[in-house]
């Protein structure tokens, strides 16, 4: 049976931005000590890392909104490629911010793991 992968990027976000906003710490068990997040300048490897540097953003409340999520097979061993552009609510800020996020997610099992993490705000 194949597997729906706009179905397992959409799930997969919703999901990742839901834990990112209520509670970043909990964010460990989407990646692997393989993982990679480019997150603006700064390149991290390894699930500690990674999850160290996004708890330590300085910030406390944040949202994201989706506007665009668009998923493809990234291998014949079942990958997915995700790209997603939104809008991120920081703080009591009222003017958001544009994003864009590519995830790699890697098949484990009955579910994925991120392989790579690329994010960036966008100024423009």
């Amino acid at each position: 049976m194949s597997v729906d992968f706009n179905t397992v990027a959409t799930e997969f976000c919703n999901f990742y931005y839901q834990q990112f906003d209520s509670d970043r710490s909990q964010l460990g068990n989407l990646y692997r000590d393989q993982s990679m997040l480019t997150f603006e300048t700064s390149q991290l490897q390894g699930a500690k890392d990674i999850v160290e540097k996004l708890v330590s953003l300085p910030f406390a409340k944040v949202a994201h909104r989706i506007s665009t999520l668009d998923g493809q097979p990234a291998s014949p061993n079942g990958d997915i490629l995700v790209m997603v552009t939104g809008e991120l609510l920081i703080d009591d800020e009222q003017n958001a911010q544009r994003y864009s996020q590519v995830f790699h997610l890697i098949p484990d099992g009955n579910s994925y793991y991120v392989f790579n993490d690329i994010f960036r705000l966008n100024y423009s």
